[in-house]
């Protein structure tokens, strides 16, 4: 099992070492999420839930810059660029820091997806956390998750734990809190007694921090070394069947149809941009080196990229068009830090670069947008 200190959570990728260094903004966040997509449920969810608490719906569909006739359909997918997005300015239009606990706590999310439905339907706490490892996509995709599930339920001195590995979570900590809140709150109406004991979350603690006890109702532990609750230690024999067992296999069906549509649907421009991002500040992975990851000969590799009408040398470009754009506009680093981190090997070659991306010179490019 993979665990991360939360001081050095990003300590080997320089680009996110400079966002947090300066602060992250939507831009930046966009730039992290490259193919990740969120349930058209769970979006419209927040919208409504955020429209009970006084905000204008309209107005923060528009900030978000979500299609709504996308939200008509609950299975359909809206990229997570634009769900975090919309989660802050939801925060922003209710003047609360909360809103994501509060969301978890107040909206079931089998109100919202396939995946709490399957969950409720499970005979026993123990199968519904497998379907949640087998799942959880379906709900919500992060690009960038370790190896393996990104939830496991592991045995440590003799406690039980429910743990979260997606990574670099301190970049969308809402993500975290609506995620453990849910699967404490959901379950809470039809279990006997508390399920989770203490909950343990990397970030450190936010100016809603009393809040939390009110929600898990249990110890809360900030700036830890994982994201992770501790369960009941017979939590998975409690029976939970909220639904008949055929409900459950019909349900099955259909969540794995949308679990291969996720799958194939991830071109293979996305999955290089996601190899080389890590290593874009010092030089970029070559084709031979990304067609090795990803099980490709090179021709292969390029043969691919040619029916999505691409090139190796064009998906690096674009990717590097598009950092340099999200780290200026976002004033996260300085002209010269951004050639840096884009890997150009000196300023004047990325101002020229910057320059046949824009047609202005990145220092003027700056002074546009302030």
């Amino acid at each position: 099992m993979r665990l991360l200190r939360p001081n050095c959570i990003i300590h080997a990728d320089a680009v996110l070492h400079v966002w947090m260094l300066h602060g992250l903004t939507e831009l930046q966040q966009e730039v992290i999420v490259f193919g990740a997509t969120v349930a058209a449920g769970i979006v419209s969810g927040l919208l409504e839930f955020t429209t009970r608490c006084g905000a204008d719906g309209s107005k923060l569909i528009a900030a978000a810059h979500i299609d709504p006739v996308r939200l008509g359909d609950p299975d359909a997918r809206v990229p997570l660029d634009r769900y975090i997005a919309l989660m802050r300015a939801a925060k922003s239009a209710t003047n609360d820091t909360a809103l994501a606990l509060k969301f978890s706590e107040n909206v079931s999310v089998s109100d919202m997806s396939i995946l709490g439905l399957i969950m409720e339907a499970s005979a026993t706490m123990g199968e519904a956390f497998i379907q949640l490892q087998r799942y959880s996509q379906v709900a919500a995709e992060t690009s960038g998750a370790s190896e393996g599930p990104q939830f496991e339920v592991v045995s440590r001195g003799g406690r039980l734990f429910m743990v979260d590995h997606r990574q670099h979570p301190n970049l969308f900590p809402e993500l975290t809190e609506f995620t453990f809140g849910s699967l404490t709150c959901g379950p809470r109406r039809f279990l006997p007694r508390p399920h989770v004991l203490a909950v343990y979350v990397t970030h450190r603690a936010p100016p809603h921090a009393a809040e939390y006890e009110r929600v898990f109702q249990c110890p809360v532990h900030f700036g830890c070394h994982w994201n992770a609750m501790q369960l009941h230690p017979d939590v998975a024999e409690w029976k939970v069947a909220q639904a008949p067992r055929y409900v459950f296999g019909v349900l099955a069906q259909h969540a794995d149809g949308l679990l291969t549509n996720l799958e194939a649907g991830e071109t293979l421009c996305s999955r290089i941009e996601k190899l080389v991002l890590p290593t874009l500040h010092h030089s970029p992975l070559t084709a031979e080196a990304v067609a090795a990851r990803l099980g490709f000969s090179r021709q292969t590799l390029f043969r691919k990229l040619r029916e999505e009408g691409q090139s190796f040398s064009n998906v690096i470009q674009d990717l590097r068009r598009r950092l340099a754009i999200a780290y200026i506009e976002g004033r996260i680093a300085t002209v010269t830090e951004t050639a840096y981190l884009l890997g150009f090997s000196d300023f004047s070659s990325f101002s020229r670069a910057f320059k046949r991306w824009t047609g202005v010179a990145p220092s003027e490019y700056r002074h546009l947008d302030s």
